[in-house]
């Protein structure tokens, strides 16, 4: 089924690998900020996730700045993907400034219908969702972004005002489903 516009954000109660930023597992109330929340599926093996890794970093900051949380959630299956393996993504996570949820069972990327590696999803106060896909339309490639679609869509929710696109088509890789 998927979230459209306007719906609100699926609840969940996840494994938290970047425990020194939230607690060891952490529900959705938990992750929200005042303006709202920024949700990104991403793993630790994909080229466009990092390729995006300090860009995440940048949007992570700006949305603690203005009041709006930012988790990352890895739904991958780590038997086919080692890399993407709970102990792998606690590696990871103690570079990041933001939690890092591990979606064990994948209900939470399929309750928001995540279809890509990374794709993002922001809520607004009230975690109704304004905005999902791409970041922006370079995630390999950070010299040749020419749009910045969530940042624009996030502006524009502070701003009280919808977003002028508020749904892209994700780019990157596929989540790796279990079988």
């Amino acid at each position: 089924m998927g979230l459209d516009i306007g719906d609100t954000a699926p609840e969940f109660n996840l494994k938290n690998a970047n425990a020194s930023v939230g607690g060891s597992s952490m529900t959705l109330e938990q992750t929200r900020g005042k303006n709202g929340l920024i949700v990104v599926f991403e793993c630790n093996h994909c080229p466009y996730v990092i390729a995006s890794i300090s860009r995440l970093e940048a949007m992570a900051a700006d949305a603690e700045s203005m009041g709006v949380g930012f988790i990352g959630i890895n739904s991958n299956d780590p038997e086919m993907y080692p890399n993407d393996s709970f102990e792998h993504m606690e590696k990871r996570a103690s570079s990041m400034s933001y939690s890092y949820l591990h979606d064990e069972s994948q209900s939470v990327a399929h309750a928001y219908d995540a279809k890509r590696t990374p794709e993002f999803f922001l809520f607004d106060e009230h975690l109704k969702l304004v905005y999902k896909g791409r970041m922006d339309d370079s995630p390999r490639d950070p010299t040749q972004v020419q749009t910045n679609e969530l940042r624009d869509a996030l502006d524009a929710m502070l701003r009280g005002e919808a977003p002028v696109v508020s749904q892209t088509d994700s780019i990157g890789c596929s989540v790796k489903w279990k079988a």
